[in-house]
């Protein structure tokens, strides 16, 4: 029994009647009669009442045309179902941003996304960039939003942001005027960092200890805007990647180029490289990579 076979019977039951039926299936009376006996065979029923000048519904055949009807409307929902998500008319995209990158990534690209396509859906998960990772191997996010580089081979790995860390101090600070500032200068100064686990704090810690000096870090905020607030009172300096930088709106925060050495903060967009992607991760995928290509 298939699909096809369904549709037939309930032309039959529309018509009741073998000869119209075939006719408005353009079958021929034989072949359509054979079929039904052939489905009353394997069903272990009788549909059709066939003892009258007209046929009829039997009993059996009346609740299997309730069903036969609920099942090609199922059918044809699961087609236009279907057909919506093939064409980004429906979907959603789950996606993993450590905090400090969905201040930079959510607004240039996701919301653009939206825009473009209103009808998919986005279940953001704001987690450290481990947490992340994991989740994406384990199947329950899409892709996500990391710090370069990821450690796992199991991932399929797309550029998304290349630039570096920048410095930011009070406007009266002795550094404030210079053009760039060598991280070795920075050495006795009282730091305001993002909080262990964060990938900006693991590469500024490390990029100082490469130097030789532990940086003397008074204040830990997971919020970049306190972190700025913290800088505009005088109370210490910061480090921070120049997208977060270009977005501090206060005139007594200056920010400045860390030089000797620079600390590249490179975003890059992850997948599991062997799991099914949806055509709505598909198409955000091709959505970014036209948009960094400046297409």
């Amino acid at each position: 029994m298939d699909v096809k076979q369904l549709s037939y019977l309930l032309e039959i039951a529309k018509q009741l009647n073998f000869t119209k039926a075939a006719e408005s299936l353009h079958l021929t009376q034989p072949t359509l009669s054979k079929m039904v006996k052939g489905l009353e065979e394997e069903l272990g029923v009788i549909l059709f009442d066939r003892s009258g000048k007209y046929i009829s519904l039997t009993d059996a055949g009346s609740a299997a045309i309730q069903q036969i009807q609920l099942i090609t409307q199922s059918v044809q929902d699961l087609h236009s179902i279907l057909h919506d998500v093939a064409n980004l008319k429906t979907g959603s995209i789950r996606i993993g941003l450590p905090p400090v990158i969905g201040t930079i990534f959510f607004p240039s690209v996701v919301a653009k996304f939206q825009k473009a396509y209103p009808q998919i859906d986005f279940h953001i998960v704001e987690e450290g960039a481990k947490k992340v990772e994991s989740r994406i191997l384990e199947g329950n996010l899409d892709l996500a939003v990391v710090v370069a580089p990821v450690e796992s081979d199991d991932f399929e790995v797309m550029p998304y942001l290349n630039e570096e860390l920048a410095l930011i101090l009070h406007e009266s600070h002795f550094l404030a005027e210079k053009a760039a500032v060598d991280l070795s200068e920075l050495k006795n100064e009282p730091f305001i960092l993002f909080p262990d686990g964060f990938a900006v704090r693991k590469h500024i810690m490390q990029a100082c200890r490469s130097i030789g000096y532990e940086p003397r870090v008074i204040y830990n905020s997971a919020h970049w805007d306190l972190l700025a607030e913290m800088v505009a009172a005088n109370t210490g300096i910061s480090i921070l990647p120049q997208a977060i930088c270009s977005k501090i709106n206060n005139p007594s925060v200056t920010t400045v180029r860390l030089t000797n050495p620079t600390i590249p903060w490179n975003l890059i967009i992850i997948w599991h490289k062997d799991k099914y992607q949806s055509y709505a991760m598909r198409e955000f995928i091709r959505f970014i990579q036209i948009a960094n290509s400046g297409s």
